[in-house]
């Protein structure tokens, strides 16, 4: 699994991904965003960073990457250092810290998120190996995990803290199931999907010049639960849903 940068120039394919076929996303209603705030796609599939790490929490399988790719460039432009407390995740706003508890031994580090990945099945953290030491996952390879979001770490007087989540339910998040160039046939399938699903609205936009009308579905108020629905609409008609986050 090989670690890419997001920095790179819009619209071009990133080459540190020789194994992923990566781009990131840059619209006109994209363009003002910083970097890593910018819509990407790995191999065809759609991520979009959150802007906020705030009531954040996943549960998942985690994985770590070491001495393969030691030196590299990471997603913010720092060098990976495999002995530092880092980790890559797919949406988390870079330079945010997390704690990974190992939920089969009980041990818990805190990382600072400074790339992206993992695109592996359904990994949802990728650890350095000094994390992945230190969490006791090392010779497994992978270990299940929750991650909890802390925030930015701030230094006073020697001591470490982080601003909290205000809660743990906090966000608002949809899944974008469908883009159309023909209003009517966004409408129709909003509109069935409002019958099923209680919440469903049609979204306009302009890409690459062609007015697009995007679907989106639901109100989920966790990542977990818009992921899980992603999930249940792309094994039923919708193979390129995606979780989307509101401002």
């Amino acid at each position: 699994m090989l670690r890419f940068v997001l920095t790179c120039l819009a619209l071009l394919l990133l080459s540190a991904c020789a194994e992923h076929t990566t781009r990131v996303i840059d619209t006109p209603e994209t363009r003002e965003l910083k970097g890593w705030q910018k819509p990407y796609e790995v191999d065809g599939k759609r991520y979009h960073p959150l802007r906020d790490h705030q009531g954040f929490q996943q549960s998942g399988v985690a994985s770590w990457y070491g001495q393969k790719f030691h030196g590299r460039k990471t997603s913010n432009g720092e060098i990976y250092d495999m002995y530092a407390m880092t980790a890559a995740h797919k949406t988390l706003p870079l330079g945010v810290s997390v704690r990974v508890t190992h939920q089969g031994n009980g041990r818990s580090i805190v990382v600072r998120v400074n790339d992206r990945g993992p695109f592996v099945g359904a990994r949802i953290i990728d650890l350095s190996y000094a994390a992945a030491n230190q969490l006791g996952m090392v010779d497994a390879g992978t270990a299940p995990v929750q991650v909890e979001a802390l925030g930015y770490q701030k230094a006073s007087d020697g001591q470490v803290s982080y601003s909290a989540p205000v809660n743990y339910d906090a966000g608002s998040f949809a899944v974008q199931i469908g883009a159309f160039s023909v209003a009517a046939n966004a409408s129709r399938l909003a509109a069935s999907m409002r019958e099923r699903h209680g919440k469903a609205e049609v979204q306009t936009a302009m890409v690459d010049g062609r007015q697009l009308y995007r679907v989106r579905v639901g109100n989920f108020r966790s990542l977990e639960k818009a992921e899980l629905a992603a999930n249940d609409f792309s094994g039923n008609g919708f193979p390129n849903s995606f979780v989307i986050a509101f401002d």
